[in-house]
């Protein structure tokens, strides 16, 4: 088997309505990762009802 990856060289990646970053490491050696998504819907301008 392979070695694992080491995560400071792990390119970000994009896929359909998401895309990952890998973060800095931190104190303890921890590296996350930043995940970002795109919106699923457009959202409308809401507008007052005509009044009868």
């Amino acid at each position: 088997m392979g070695k694992p990856a080491d995560p400071a060289t792990v390119p970000p990646c994009k896929v359909w309505r998401m895309e990952t970053r890998p973060k800095p490491k931190n104190e303890k050696g921890f590296v996350g990762f930043e995940t970002i998504w795109e919106p699923w819907q457009k959202e409308a301008e809401y507008e007052t009802p005509k009044r009868p």
